[in-house]
């Protein structure tokens, strides 16, 4: 199997090739282009940060992502134009020469409401939309949005243009991966299993979910990560069902603990589960954690160029098998999604919707697996994430911290006989190997104490 996929330092050289963000930039943008020529809209408007990124290459922080203040329109034919936040616009112009003076402007939406209506910003985004699709011929056809707030929506209408839906053009531009967003995408996992070793060798019982949190960020914004979007962090009884939110529980000796990492290093993302056990692991946790990557290693066995999502997920157990009363219940326990500029892209892989509407794997895809399975203790639970690049041949895995079996963190307790095992009941009392049975030890007792009476 040839590897596609290439990790190097965060920084760029003049002696060696890394990544070419000019070639980022302009690849990106034909798709992009490619995807509008195949349909009858006469323009792309953007709202959502991830599209005008892959659009314009801009970005202006995080802060910004739920604003819905900046937008971009991809004219059919033309260039894209970036309406930016303030000075954001100038600072542009200096600096993103792809783009320069004239096609980065100051412009405002509403920002969720937060203008009032009276001010006008509404209408104001829809004239700038008209006035660029009028000077194009292109005000006749319908214009394609991915996200847009209704009174946006109105104010465009009203200005005569059709707002179609845009996302499903946008999502299939991005599905299919360039040699250096895979590149971005390996060095984000990279930063994780950088965060994953350092997370394995602090664990240890009394510190909290929250803490876990607060190395794993560090670590990642130590080498460069631009986002750490959420670490889920769930230990002990909240494993299952899984709550997907980290609190301030403290780990105790023989938790599992599961944790997903999601951060993005130049706007690339991953989505990259690990479990691991507390001390010590039970056989009810080593069972869970055998049958999550059972499922995991099966889906990830059937993943080749002209597959289909409904094969993918016929090997995975149904809902019913592991609790749940439907596949909505259960929805993203057995689980893919592609990774990119957002955590969540096409191809999507559930038995939710994938076995009545499969969509075939494609060279060049990205995309994480992620499964689940409850242990039959009632509370303990694995949870396995690989992510994935899908060759000519296969796929290769890029997220390399050690899964293949369940590791235990935190194993620096020695009795009389060695080392304390690394599998045994949370309960002590229930640990019985290479001990004297209890009733045997009662008869002994008995049998002491008549001795001493007498």
């Amino acid at each position: 199997m040839s590897t596609v996929s290439r990790t190097y330092g965060i920084n760029g050289t003049d002696w060696e090739d890394r990544i070419d963000y000019p070639r980022l930039r302009r690849e990106r943008l034909e798709r992009a282009r490619a995807q509008l020529e195949a349909t009858e809209l006469g323009g792309l408007l953007c709202f959502d940060m991830n599209n005008i990124r892959y659009l314009s290459a801009t970005h202006i922080g995080t802060w910004a992502m739920d604003k819905l203040t900046r937008f971009c329109l991809l004219p059919r034919g033309g260039e894209p134009i970036v309406w930016d936040f303030g000075s954001a616009a100038r600072h542009h112009a200096l600096y993103c020469s792809w783009l320069g003076p004239e096609r980065s402007r100051a412009g405002i939406s509403t920002m969720r409401g937060a203008f009032s209506p009276e001010s006008g910003r509404a209408e104001e985004v829809a004239r700038k939309i008209r006035v660029e699709l009028e000077q194009r011929g292109l005000l006749g056809a319908p214009l394609g949005v991915d996200l847009i707030e209704l009174p946006v929506l109105e104010a465009l209408q009203r200005e005569g243009i059709r707002v179609v839906d845009g996302q499903q053009v946008m999502q299939r531009a991005r599905i299919i991966k360039t040699r250096d967003e895979i590149t971005l995408l390996s060095t984000a996992c990279m930063m994780v299993d950088a965060a994953y070793d350092q997370l394995y060798r602090a664990m240890r019982p009394g510190m909290r979910e929250n803490e876990c949190v607060g190395l794993v960020a560090k670590v990642l914004y130590d080498l460069g990560s631009e986002h750490v979007e959420g670490v889920n962090a769930i230990s002990g009884e909240r494993c299952s069902p899984h709550p997907h939110v980290y609190t301030d529980r403290a780990l105790r000796p023989g938790d599992p603990a599961y944790f997903d990492i999601l951060h993005s290093f130049n706007g690339y993302r991953t989505c990259y589960y690990r479990t691991f056990a507390v001390g010590s692991a039970s056989p009810a946790l080593v069972a869970a954690y055998r049958r999550c990557r059972e499922i995991l290693d099966a889906a990830i066995e059937l993943i080749r160029p002209g597959r289909t999502t409904a094969e993918v997920v016929s090997v995975w157990p149904r809902a019913t098998e592991f609790g749940f009363p439907d596949e909505e219940a259960a929805f993203a326990l057995q689980f893919g999604h592609g990774v990119g500029l957002s955590i969540w892209e096409k191809p999507i892989f559930s038995r939710l919707v994938s076995l009545e509407h499969p969509e075939v794997i494609e060279e060049g895809m990205v995309f994480a697996l992620e499964t689940f399975w409850p242990a039959s203790d009632g509370w303990s639970a694995a949870r396995i994430e690989e992510q994935l690049v899908v060759t000519k041949e296969g796929c290769e895995v890029i997220t390399r911290f050690p899964a293949e079996q369940l590791l235990v963190a935190g194993q620096r307790y020695y009795t009389a006989g060695g080392p304390l095992p690394g599998v045994r009941e949370v309960e002590s009392h229930l640990n019985r190997d290479g001990r004297i049975p209890a009733a045997e030890v009662v008869a002994g007792a008995a049998a002491e104490g008549a001795r001493v009476e007498s």
